[in-house]
């Protein structure tokens, strides 16, 4: 592998809050730009309430979830 592509993978891995958040933005910002702040705003409710119930099925099979 290249050695300017390891550093690159590598700097991603260390730095993943940036490069998530990064990402986030630019896709956040392109729903708004298409579809309006209404529709971008229920699929970021959407995905925030699939991301919960799932966080609390798995916490349930662990048996962590009260």
């Amino acid at each position: 592998m290249d050695e300017r592509i390891a550093r690159l993978l590598w700097d991603m891995v260390r730095h993943r809050g940036k490069v998530i958040g990064t990402l986030l933005g630019l896709v956040l910002g392109w729903m708004v730009i298409e579809y309006g702040v209404i529709k971008t705003l229920f699929v970021a409710l959407c995905v925030g309430l699939g991301y919960l119930f799932g966080s609390r099925m798995d916490k349930e099979q662990r048996g962590i979830w009260p």
